[in-house]
């Protein structure tokens, strides 16, 4: 079974949880939003929502590439 949160929701459970691990009001406002994606052939990918980053790393943590997905996605969303 799958379950399907709504992303606002997770980002307020995290908040509330960073203020009650002992964050300050200011820091978790200014909270920055990434998405790990899994390993895949000992490489894994972040995605840095608030800057519309995805970076690419090796199994050290080497950065490998950047993609600018307002760059990148523009094009497509034209094209469709």
């Amino acid at each position: 079974m799958r379950l399907h949160m709504n992303p606002a929701d997770v980002r307020e459970l995290v908040l509330s949880h960073f203020l009650r691990l002992g964050a300050e009001v200011e820091d978790v406002a200014d909270v920055q939003e990434n998405i790990r994606i899994d390993r895949v052939a000992e490489m894994f990918a972040m995605w840095l929502i608030d800057v519309g980053v995805l970076q690419f790393y090796d199994a050290d943590g080497e950065m490998l590439h950047t993609v600018n997905l307002f760059t990148e996605l523009v094009p497509a969303r034209a094209a469709a």
